[in-house]
């Protein structure tokens, strides 16, 4: 019997026949769309690389944070390559990395291409903004923030901003799009690594997994060593020309690249942990120093914080006719040097030759010393503070941050002064450009044709932030005056250098710079003497360190000879009470402490206390102690202008009382003693477990 086909049998078979015409023209479509050949997936990595640099360059290539640097452009860096300098390929082989673990991880082409790039554009605008409102790029100790505070960013965004986000957002929607459109078009989908049996899919398996690791394990252990001198990743990172810059992190970033120099400074080598440390081991430091502090203050009455006390790092001070081999027609310092015989006053052992002066700063406000720290840790204001959860420094001893000024007539990003004088507990850190357009200095004027403000203003502005506050307060001043270059800045200069009797003749240029310090240096002494005479019309105690961070580096004659190490890394120093500080009725002023011929910073803070005869914590006991053992201490010195791979190799250097240098094994036992407890305490306070932090190892007695 035959079937006659019914409408619905009909149906069934039109739909049957439409479904497999589909399915030939999909066949069909899919066989036009070829897959994108090995090659151009080849040269589109290098391409996305390339760009992915130049993206992430441009994040931080607006105009260097000071006005003594020149920006380093992109152009500048690939120019660089054909002096040998690779920083430039060094990158593109560290963004090669990251690239190739993206698309090892997703195994699509076009899916890794936009995560990249977006990544790319974020960081950069991320950059971008944070330079313009911090003049400071992204740092490793940026993400503790993002992890702590997220909710705070909108509130750091600088008017103008959302138009380069909406940009930004526009260039990844468009990224996207053109990632997806591609993956389209390439007929492999942009699929990696693949297989098409199970032997050749475990394979790929494993070679994706292979693919991943060994450069996650390169970027790992690069990230890890390279911030320790003599690694691997070291001697790597400096053959490529990285070229750390740490006294400006946006000059850095740019001159080194931002994915360089962020990775550099995630792990830097701070100490070595000393023998012995443990907890029980610092409980019983505090202990043996709080007995020094009990001893130590029975025969003290005032109270440390009820004094104002001012820093006043003076750039590059340091008596010019104290150098072998120069001499002046006048002395640029007769007033100073006067003072320097009717108070506590001496000779200051300094770190640094002509640069450095942010690490002579920080020992000056944390009473820590270079010496004790790794040949890696070359700036602990841009490798350790940021970081750090545990910043005890000497201003903290005023109590409330409304008692803690700082100030510095230059721009606040130079080390990352802005932000660390925050981490340290200063209210205020009045510069000339301030942040966010607040806390300028005030006063900024200039002499002659000398680009720095001079020091008479920056004593001025420091007087205004004194004289109308009742209680006591600690003000740390950095002046600028003095800064090299030493270009003849001055009218009327009447000084002029020479050689020595018998030692060689000073190249021209030499005796230009030094004639111009040396003016400078007249200017210095002028200022600071009318600055004491109106602190002393003051009526509330008031007790200045007055102090040079390191000589000018122009001394090029001197510094030819090795013997004169010692000579061109001592600048003077004295520490001077005005008319109102008293001790049971009787003024300060005057006072000469007995062992303050050689010092170094570390020292001031106990000093200060020894000469207002005030009450001393634990930690001040024990740096009163080591000053009685150990004069001065420093890290080895050189005679040319501070590098920032590494403290210089050597022995650090040891002075005792009489400025005779010590060697450690013929020190005392109790010497010796000491200057372990001293590695501890640092260890402790700056890579250990903060043990001291739960003591009052830090806290001045009521």
């Amino acid at each position: 019997m035959q079937h006659q086909p019914t409408e619905s049998n009909t149906s069934h078979e039109s739909s049957g026949r439409r479904a497999a015409q589909s399915q030939s023209q999909g066949a069909s479509a899919r066989r036009q769309r070829r897959p994108f050949p090995g090659w151009l997936y080849a040269l589109l990595f290098i391409v996305v690389d390339l760009i992915t640099v130049g993206i992430v360059q441009w994040g931080v290539s607006a105009a260097a944070s000071n006005a003594s640097l020149d920006r380093v452009t992109l152009w500048d860096m690939i120019a660089k390559m054909g002096n040998g300098n690779m920083v430039f390929l060094f990158n593109i082989i560290v963004v090669a990395l990251i690239y190739l673990v993206l698309l090892m991880v997703t195994n699509r082409f076009w899916i890794a291409t936009p995560i990249l790039l977006s990544l790319a554009i974020v960081l950069a605008v991320v950059e971008r903004i944070k330079i313009e409102v911090r003049t400071e790029p992204l740092m490793p100790s940026d993400l503790s923030f993002l992890k702590s505070d997220t909710g705070s960013i909108m509130s750091f965004l600088p008017p103008g901003s959302g138009l380069m986000i909406g940009i930004a957002i526009a260039l990844i929607a468009v990224i996207i799009a053109g990632a997806i459109a591609l993956s389209i078009i390439d007929g492999r989908h942009g699929s990696m690594v693949r297989g098409r049996t199970k032997r050749t899919n475990a394979l790929a398996a494993i070679t994706r997994i292979v693919l991943t690791i060994l450069p996650l394990g390169a970027l790992y252990g690069y990230a890890m060593q390279v911030g320790t001198v003599d690694s691997w990743a070291y001697h790597v990172s400096r053959g490529m020309g990285d070229t750390p810059s740490m006294w400006d992190a946006v000059y850095d970033a740019q001159r080194n690249g931002p994915v360089i120099s962020f990775l550099r400074q995630i792990n830097p080598k701070v100490m070595d942990e000393p023998q012995g440390y443990s907890e029980q081991t610092m409980r019983d430091v505090a202990a043996r120093y709080s007995n020094v502090a009990t001893e130590i203050n029975k025969n003290r009455v005032a109270n440390l914080n009820d004094s104002t006390v001012i820093y006043v790092l003076s750039e590059s001070f340091s008596d010019p006719t104290r150098v072998p081999g120069v001499q002046l027609n006048a002395d640029p310092m007769p007033q100073i040097r006067a003072l320097k015989g009717e108070t506590t006053s001496g000779l200051m052992l300094s770190s640094g030759y002509g640069g450095g002066t942010a690490n002579l700063e920080y020992m000056g406000l944390t009473g820590m010393s270079m010496c004790n720290f790794d040949a890696s840790l070359t700036s602990p204001y841009q490798q350790l503070v940021p970081g750090a959860s545990w910043v005890p420094s000497v201003n903290q001893l005023w109590g409330k941050p409304v008692d803690s000024i700082g100030l510095h007539p230059y721009e606040a990003s130079m080390y990352s002064r802005a932000q660390n004088y925050k981490k340290m507990g200063f209210s205020h850190f009045y510069t000339l450009s301030g942040e966010n357009g607040k806390d300028i200095i005030a006063h900024q004027n200039k002499i002659d044709h000398s680009p720095y403000v001079s020091d008479e203003a920056a004593y001025q502005s420091t007087i205004e932030q004194v004289k109308d506050v009742k209680g006591g307060q600690f003000i740390q001043l950095i002046t600028m005056q003095n800064h090299m270059p030493y270009n003849n800045w001055y009218n009327n200069n009447t000084f002029k250098a020479t050689n020595t009797p018998g030692s060689a003749q000073l190249p021209a240029s030499e005796r230009e710079s030094i004639e111009t310090y040396a003016k400078g240096m007249q200017l210095t002494d002028d200022a600071t003497i009318e600055f004491l005479k109106q602190l002393d019309s003051i009526d509330k105690p008031i007790t200045v360190v007055f102090y040079g961070d390191h000589l000018p580096g122009i001394y090029k004659t001197a510094g030819a000879d090795e013997k004169n190490s010692i000579d061109l890394h001592l600048t003077d120093y004295f520490i001077w009470s005005n008319k109102a500080s008293e001790v049971n009725g009787k003024p300060i002023q005057g006072t000469k402490l007995d062992d303050a011929a050689y010092t170094s910073p570390n020292y001031f803070i106990a000093q200060v206390a020894a000469q207002t005869d005030a009450k001393v914590s634990p930690y001040l006991a024990f740096l009163t102690r080591m000053h009685a053992h150990i004069a001065a201490m420093e890290p080895p010195v050189v005679n040319k202008i501070q590098g920032w791979d590494r403290i210089p190799e050597g022995q650090a250097i040891y002075l005792n009382a009489q400025g005779e240098p010590m060697s450690v094994a013929d020190m005392s036992k109790s010497t010796q003693d000491m200057l372990h407890d001293y590695q501890l305490i640092q260890y402790d306070i700056t890579a250990g477990n903060h043990y001291l932090r739960d003591t009052d190892f830090m806290t001045l007695p009521r």
